[in-house]
Order: structure tokens, then sequence, then C-alpha cells
């Protein structure tokens, strides 16, 4: 079976209709995408440390760079326990008998307070994975722009080139095999010798070597930013009239552009209805749900609620823009995050939604993440979210006004046909709710 490898110059087209596992109950903690309220830039990793030191201790989030130096300590005052740490670190610099890396010592206590915390969505990822995560929420990635797997043959086979990307400027084809970087054969190679061939290069000019038609070719491609596409759309047409369809895969920091062109694409084709597949969605920035919500919620309704330590506070919509057709979203069990709040907020604030799937994933906190001068990341939790109503759907989910699960058909065959969430949808748009009177 072939094996699909993800390179820094590389990443997977997304598929208009998801893809489920069979298994869609079981989730892995990290397959589901944190709620990121924001994502700080540029600390070091001394720095972190204090800041999430200071945080757990006070129980409040600092947002300024606090710095710390080996003998003194200079910034906000700090506790006897605080100063305990600061005293066994430098002791060890000072007193172990061998030598020392202070990266590596505070990288360790970092991951040890991440995990004492018990929450896991509280973690430090090294550089791999914090690359990966930050591309997923940044939705870009400095690459060439295609989608390649390794064949039962062991070569690198290209399976998608993304339009007007590097790689499509260069001519690159689906079906050509990959054999050189730089010159560089890949015999032998596995998919991370490979990453880490182009990770290593010393230009932002790769040359690459494929094989077409038993041909060998040779192109120069240059290295450029990459938006990775996390909204698609189409427009279905019953008996009573136009729906629109739109996907959310996840939500990007560019997600909120992607739907707002994909939205005013389908309402193109005077739609009176529209679903909104957030299935298998596992969340991303909460500020990209909001500003999708609020292309759809009366002004002054609130979209979800924000709770501290100190107090609960309403998120309200701000803008003179809504909509009033008949709205169907999607849902499973991994639905999870930035997506449930999308879906509760349309349950309780919008005035024709209907929910139809499976309950979703439930997770109700909201992780703050910096991003680390050396390349390392840590995020951890730092606020609940709530329904617009007050509640909490942490551990719980969100149920669904139409309880419909997938058949072993669609696991074995997925398509449309036999996709019975979104035909109950479209059913449902087309005699349940007759969009016509609308």
């Amino acid at each position: 079976m072939a094996k699909f490898g993800k390179f820094p110059f590389i990443k997977p087209n997304f598929k208009k209709i998801p893809q489920f596992s069979e298994d869609a109950s079981k989730c892995d903690e990290e397959d589901v995408r944190e709620i990121i309220v924001e994502r700080k830039v540029g600390f070091n990793t001394v720095e972190v440390l204090i800041v999430i030191i200071v945080s757990i201790i006070f129980g409040v989030v600092i947002g300024t760079s606090v710095s710390f130096f080996r003998h003194e300590y200079k910034g906000e005052k700090i506790s006897s326990s605080l100063q305990e740490l600061i005293t066994v670190y430098n002791d060890i610099l000072d007193n172990y008998y061998d030598d020392v890396d202070e990266g590596d010592l505070v990288d360790a206590a970092v991951k040890g307070m991440m995990s004492s915390l018990g929450d896991p969505f509280s973690t430090y990822m090294d550089e791999d994975k914090a690359v990966s995560f930050n591309e997923s929420v940044d939705g870009s990635y400095q690459g060439i722009g295609v989608t390649m797997t390794v064949d039962e043959d062991n070569q690198f086979l290209v399976l998608a080139v993304s339009a007007g990307s590097p790689a499509a400027k260069a001519g690159i084809q689906e079906g050509d095999i990959l054999l050189k970087i730089d010159g560089k054969s890949l015999d032998g190679k596995s998919l991370d010798e490979v990453s880490n061939m182009v990770k290593e290069a010393n230009s932002k000019t790769l040359k690459l070597t494929f094989i077409r038609d038993n041909q060998e070719i040779t192109k120069k491609i240059s290295l450029d930013t990459i938006d990775l596409v996390s909204v698609t759309s189409k427009v279905y047409s019953l008996n009573n009239g136009n729906t629109g369809y739109i996907y959310i895969d996840n939500f990007a920091a560019n997600t909120y552009k992607q739907f707002k062109d994909e939205l005013e694409k389908v309402e193109k084709k005077n739609i009176q209805s529209l679903i909104i597949d957030i299935r298998s969605n596992p969340g991303g920035h909460v500020s990209q749900a909001k500003k999708i919500l609020e292309l759809f919620m009366k002004k002054g309704k609130v979209l979800y609620q924000v709770q501290t330590k100190e107090d609960v506070s309403k998120i309200k919509d701000s803008t003179k823009t809504s909509r009033t057709y008949p709205v169907v979203l999607l849902t499973n069990s991994t639905s999870a995050s930035a997506a449930e709040i999308l879906a509760a907020s349309f349950k309780d604030s919008y005035s024709d939604a209907t929910l139809i799937g499976d309950t979703t994933y439930g997770k109700g906190t909201i992780q703050t993440a910096y991003s680390l001068s050396d390349g390392t990341s840590v995020k951890y939790t730092t606020e609940k979210w709530l329904t617009p109503k007050g509640k909490s759907i942490n551990k719980k989910g969100i149920t669904p006004d139409k309880t419909v699960l997938l058949t072993t058909e669609y696991y074995t065959n997925p398509c449309e046909d036999n996709d019975l969430q979104l035909q109950t949808a479209l059913d449902f748009l087309e005699t349940e709710r007759n969009t016509s009177e609308n």
C-alpha cells in the first residue's frame, strides 16, 4: 500500500468531500487541533518559562516579554516557589559535574510543567511538530505546491500539483516521479530523509529531477508561500431551488477570507439555503469562526461566551451584516473546538439553523500558543468557552437536531450518493424545510 508523506515543500490537497475514519467515535487527542485564541511570536525559551510559571502561580497570563538572567531576575515580583526553581536552575549550571546545555534544561522544565497540568491540550512541541502546527493554523507554508506519495516501488510519485504554484509554473505534472534533489539521488531514502534534504538546502531554489515517460526532466523551482485551501464549495439544484454547500476543513488564519469568497460565489447562483459541512474539522483560530458567524448573525446577538478565572464575558456580533435563509450544519464526532463554537452559535443564535449528523467531540477550552525563537512552541489552556446560552459542551459535545450515522457502505466507498448525512440535509431542505417559502 502506498505511503503518504508530508515534506516541508509538499502539502496534501483538501478533498471537497470529507473522508472519515471507520471508527470515527474514537478520536486521538493529538488529532484535535486546539482552539487558538492567539499565537504570540518571538519569545525565547527562558522568557516563556517565566511566563508560564508566573501564569500558573498567580493565575494570570502575562502578555509581555519577561527577561530571565542567570544571576538576577528583573521584572515581576516572584514567589518563593519560583525563586526555588531559579535557584535549582542556577545550581545545576554552576555545579553539575558535566557540561549542561541551558536550552535543553529549560526545554525539560517547560515539558515538565506542561505534563504536570494533566491537560492533553497544554503541550510543548519540538521544532518539527511546531512547524506542522504553525503551518496548519497559519494556512500557508513555504514550498513548491505538490502532493506526493511513496508508491509500492518506493518511488516518490507526484499525486497533484496546486494551480498557480511554483511546481505548476515549472511544468511539473501528476504522475511524475521525483528522482533527485540538487543532483543527489533519493534511492533508498525515507520521507523524513528527503524532507531533511530540503530543510538543509542552502538555497531557496531547488533543482529537482523527475522521470516522465521514461525520460529524465530537470527543473529549477523556487520555493514560495503556498496558501492551504481550507474551504471548498458547490451548488446543488433541488426541486424548490438551489442550495449552497460549503465545506470547512479547519480554521486557519486565512479561512474566513476563503469562506467569504466561497459564500459570495454560491450566493451568485441564487441559493435558497446553505449547508455548512464541518465534519472532521478539528478547530483552529477562534477569530476565524467568529468572523464567519458575523456574516450570518444579527447585530447584538451573542456568538459565544468566554470564561476566565475571574469572570465570564459575552462575545457579541457588532456588524450590520446578517442573513436569514435556512442553514444546515453537518457535524460528526470529530467536529471539535472552533468547529463546535460555530455549531453552537448557529444552534442558539441563528433564526433558522438545523444540525444534522453525529454528536460533536466536546472540547470547550481555549489555548494560547507561543512560538519560541528556537523554533519550538508551547500552548496551554487559558480559557473556557460557553455556548451563547452559557452552557459548557466540554466532554459532552453538541447533539444534533437530527442524528444520522454513516454506514459501512460509505466507509468502504465514500461518495455523495451514500453520504447519508449529506443526503439527509438535502432532503430536509427540499421537503421538511421548504426553502421555496423564503
